[in-house]
């Protein structure tokens, strides 16, 4: 389209090929991110025990290193209410809060927790962040909310917050001291973005709020009754990281970076899942870990703390109609705007008011009806689910979500342990062969036996395949002539269980019994059987695509 025909249209291409009002679109939805993120990114720094200030310079470095290497134009990258209080908690046993030191080590941890979500994204790793299942999730983000309420309780009241962890400041504050203007303002932030939120979420809630909360402080002079405000706040100004921690601090934090780049992982892959590149599109995790992974690589090269993609920013975005790179273009230089020249104007907001948003986002991470549903549907991973929020609450966090991470895994690990080999019957004037069911009318074939296992099938649960298809062999009263293995649950297959398996195809031939697979779908799994020799062994005629195919090929006959 010519320059002329596209004004006589009014379709002025602008950046990227976007059209003049698809520009202008995205330009506004990026201006209502910024007013989103700027009150809530002040309260994250405090939250990691840095400066307010320095949430904008997260803020930008994470947007702006999302923007160049993530595949999605509306996912949300900067400070992030979930991983602050880990890494805060954990830094905090390393270095004084507020130090150069502390600041040197959170740079430093945004830089390796760079480099293992890039380098995941790169290898194409985003199955990684299944590793926490959804009730182990949702008790540790309730956990976290537990840390972030108690963190913020005594600022909420004009108490003066200790540093020996949030838990031992809220258990030391002086709660009979509390200053009802601070408590009024922060409940009154609270409330007002609680009520804006059920409203439209698009409403800039925070910022109205903080506004509000100032403009009261300012009129009624409330310095002079005790309300703690932010005061002086310079332009924050990158502290490049300049050179790297030596042996013994990189070993001290690599342990945290691989609990904080898990985390992070985890939400970030939710994030893309949920909201996908863009309208109607789908999202590339292994992509956008790259983007994340980028992202925490400026953050710490400009000398700030770990970022993470944010749901609710990102579900903003989305909501305000946004649909490409130019919503985080304009909402970085919003912010960075005021972070260069409009910070004079922050000097009067309330610290207390900070304190309200940061007890509104613990508010909003606890999944409560994702909670009530697993209550109500799996009592057992309810109970995983409160062990771990009692593990993040009760232990310093970093530990906690170590403990959390473990549960997870084993109990993925117990559920794959619990199957069992199964006998299938054919279902009465069909072709299909089916497990025992109530009801169901089932047939079996003379000499025949068809098994099949509930589970892939690999060394944590080769053992219980073994001894299950002893005992269906062994019970079986008619002796079979033909076993058949219905295989469409081995998805692969690892050294372990192929020697198993190897052990039942010899049991069946010792037997004088024929043994053949059946709906060996996986192209993993069928490289795994000619890779260990099970085809061989087998034999390739005894291969079929249905139980049927081969009952029919190789059933005994009377």
């Amino acid at each position: 389209m010519s320059a002329r025909n596209s004004i006589e249209t009014g379709t002025i291409p602008g950046p990227a090929g976007l059209p003049a009002g698809r520009l202008a679109q995205d330009a506004i939805a990026g201006l209502t991110l910024a007013a989103i993120a700027i009150p809530e990114q002040m309260a994250t720094a405090r939250l990691a025990h840095f400066p307010p200030e320095t949430g904008f310079l997260a803020f930008v470095a994470g947007t702006m290193g999302f923007l160049l290497f993530g595949a999605s134009r509306v996912v949300s990258v900067g400070a992030d209410s979930t991983v602050a209080p880990i890494f805060a908690a954990a830094l905090g046993l390393m270095a004084v809060e507020g130090s150069s030191g502390y600041a040197a080590l959170a740079a430093s941890l945004a830089f390796m927790v760079g480099l293992i979500v890039g380098i995941s994204g790169i290898c194409r790793m985003g199955w990684i962040s299944n590793l926490l299942s959804t009730p182990v999730m949702t008790g540790f983000l309730a956990g976290i909310a537990v840390h972030i309420v108690a963190s913020q309780l005594p600022t909420l009241c004009g108490l003066a917050a200790g540093h020996e962890g949030s838990l031992a400041s809220l258990a030391h504050a002086d709660f009979a001291h509390t200053n009802v203007y601070d408590l009024a303002l922060g409940a009154g932030v609270f409330l007002i973005t609680a009520v804006a939120e059920l409203i439209d979420r698009r409403w800039p809630a925070a910022l109205i709020g903080v506004a509000a909360a100032t403009a009261i402080t300012i009129a009624f002079a409330l310095e002079r009754n005790g309300v703690q405000v932010l005061g002086s706040i310079p332009p924050p100004h990158p502290h490049l990281l300049s050179s790297w921690p030596d042996a013994d601090t990189l070993i001290r934090l690599a342990p945290l970076s691989l609990l904080i780049a898990l985390v992070v992982m985890v939400q970030s892959a939710a994030t893309t899942a949920a909201f996908g590149s863009a309208a109607n599109q789908p999202g590339d995790i292994d992509r956008d870990f790259l983007g994340v992974g980028a992202a925490n690589l400026v953050a710490g090269l400009a000398g700030v703390f770990p970022v993470n993609a944010s749901p609710p920013r990102t579900a903003v975005v989305v909501e305000a109609g946004g649909q490409s790179k130019i919503v985080g273009v304009a909402a970085a230089a919003a912010v960075a705007a005021l972070a260069i020249f409009g910070t004079g104007l922050l000097r009067h907001v309330p610290a207390a008011a900070l304190a309200g948003i940061l007890l509104f986002i613990a508010l909003r991470i606890v999944k409560f009806d994702q909670a009530w549903a697993v209550w109500q549907q799996s009592p057992p991973e309810f109970l995983l689910m409160i062990a771990t929020a009692l593990a993040i609450v009760v232990f310093p966090v970093e530990i906690g979500v170590g403990i959390g991470i473990l549960f997870s895994l084993l109990h993925g690990m117990w559920t794959t342990t619990r199957a069992h080999v199964i006998t299938l019957s054919r279902i009465a004037g069909t072709s299909i062969w089916w497990p025992p069911a109530p009801g169901a009318s089932l047939q079996k074939s003379p000499g025949v036996l068809v098994l099949a296992f509930q589970a892939p099938l690999s060394f944590l649960n080769a053992s219980a395949f073994r001894r299950g298809f002893r005992d269906a062999l062994a019970q079986d009263p008619s002796s079979p002539q033909l076993v058949v293995l219905e295989a469409s649950s081995i998805v692969e297959i690892d050294f372990t269980a192929a020697h198993a398996l190897c052990e039942a195809v010899k049991l069946c031939q010792g037997r004088g019994a024929v043994f053949a697979v059946a709906r060996l779908e996986s192209i993993r799994a069928q490289k795994s059987f000619h890779r260990f020799g099970i085809t061989e062994m087998v034999g390739p005629s005894r291969m079929f695509r249905s139980v049927q195919e081969a009952v029919d090929a190789l059933a005994p006959t009377s």
